[in-house]
């Protein structure tokens, strides 16, 4: 079987449970899915620059990837959503959206 696309998913962690539906559903499809990295701990146990080093390699995924697909359950986009949709787009990737209305 081919892959499809090469697909980073991205999305507020507070939606994790739809992100992990949606990166299985994207898979069945034939797609190789680069996820979030699932935090182990608190937000504020991490370091600043273990912080930022999460968001440069998951940056670093969506440049590897054909698309990114937008787990915005409700229409809701966060700002570091926000910014990995605008560094897709910049670099010329698809963006896909759970919601299509934004």
């Amino acid at each position: 079987m081919d892959i499809a696309k090469i697909i980073t998913i991205c999305g507020s962690l507070k939606f994790i449970d739809a992100i992990q539906r949606q990166a299985e559903r994207l898979e069945f499809e034939g797609n190789c899915v680069l996820s979030i990295t699932y935090p182990t701990k608190a937000k504020d146990a991490y370091t600043e620059d273990e912080l930022q080093l999460l968001g440069t390699l998951h940056k670093q995924k969506i440049a590897l990837s054909d698309a990114i697909y937008v787990v915005n359950v409700d229409g809701y986009i966060g700002e570091s959503t926000q910014s990995e949709i605008e560094y897709a787009r910049a670099i010329g990737k698809e963006v896909l959206f759970l919601v299509d209305d934004y």
